[in-house]
């Protein structure tokens, strides 16, 4: 819909040459350098992780003393890693109840199956920004961060004002990586408030 090739795309083809599955761990990487979002022994949640890139870096970042867990209702593409556990599961059926421990960060790059209808596709990427947000409440420490996804809508300035309210520090960035005509950006809030 935006691209012709995807192939052909520069950071497609990085992708690829570093060993990740998708062009995404290109944003997931600029946000993280910009934001220092993830530290060694960190415990993390990525929410909508298939088909792994974005659980790669972070289980480098965090080490062998942290873990990132990953939800997807899709398989992920990458090998298993000791710090890295994934779960198959639609994340509107998560309870807190399934995590043991707190987490210092949730990442969401929920993105809903597109229609090409712009109002449909922002609408559901709400929802999913929505859940993402609830699950992070429910599961990070004090303090914790949060980054999210979500396509532009007239709704994402009020979603963007909830996380606000919920954290000491909360930006909207989009990442060099995101293509020039895509909705999307993503939402950071660090220091989550209790």
């Amino acid at each position: 819909m935006y691209r012709k090739n995807k192939k052909n795309e520069f950071y497609t083809i990085l992708a690829k040459k570093e060993g990740y599955p998708a062009r995404s761990i290109y944003k997931l990487k600029e946000i993280d350098q910009k934001y220092k979002i993830f530290k060694e022994g960190n415990q993390v949640l990525d929410l909508g992780c298939a088909p792994g890139s974005w659980l790669l870096y972070i289980s480098q970042k965090v080490g062998n003393k942290g873990k990132v867990i990953g939800v997807d209702i899709e398989e992920i593409k990458i090998p298993p890693k000791a710090n890295i556990v994934f779960i198959k599961r639609n994340v509107f059926d998560l309870k807190e109840s399934d995590f043991k421990d707190k987490f210092q960060a949730v990442v969401s790059d929920l993105s809903p199956q597109k229609s090409g209808i712009k109002y449909l596709d922002s609408g559901k990427s709400l929802e999913l920004a929505e859940r993402a947000f609830e699950i992070a409440k429910s599961v990070l420490e004090p303090g914790g961060i949060f980054v999210c996804k979500i396509f532009e809508s007239e709704s994402s300035n009020e979603f963007f004002k909830k996380v606000k309210n919920c954290f000491n520090f909360a930006k909207i960035f989009r990442p060099k990586a995101i293509i020039k005509r895509s909705k999307e950006f993503y939402i950071i809030g660090r220091g989550l408030r209790v």
